[in-house]
């Protein structure tokens, strides 16, 4: 008889332990879907921090924020006529980096030499937000 017992205090215990990781996965996965809510919210708005301090020409930066929200039609025609300006086309904004480099650049008020003197990294994340933006507006 204490084998049977044994046999359903594993079997139960069985149960509960799928039932607290199935739980846990659900709430796992409710809080990813908050958090991309979150991000696609704030899609128009990106706060770039540096792990770094980047320093460009004597200014330190250490967070640059990103208001792609506020740009207008003009700063996209902008855009485009200082690329061909520079005999640069971008046939695909959304797959351009120097486009999304130069449009980073007016949604932080800062110039497009801010953006390239950058590591890597930090400039990718950046331009990544400038592509989201677009794809999200449609483009």
């Amino acid at each position: 008889m204490s084998d049977k017992k044994n046999i359903a205090e594993i079997g139960a215990g069985s149960a509960t332990d799928a039932a607290e990781a199935l739980t846990h996965e659900k709430t796992q996965a409710a809080a990813e879907t908050a958090t991309e809510g979150a991000e696609s919210a704030d899609a128009g708005v990106y706060t770039h921090a540096f792990k770094n301090p980047f320093e460009f020409e004597g200014r330190t930066y250490t967070e640059l924020t990103f208001n792609f929200v506020g740009l207008k039609g003009r700063d996209m025609l902008a855009i485009e006529n200082e690329m061909q300006a520079m005999s640069e086309y971008a046939l695909a904004p959304e797959i351009s980096a120097s486009f999304q480099c130069k449009m980073a650049a007016r949604a932080a008020g800062i110039g497009s030499d801010v953006l390239e003197a950058m590591p890597l990294k930090d400039f990718n994340k950046i331009t990544g937000a400038a592509r989201r933006f677009l794809l999200d507006s449609g483009y």
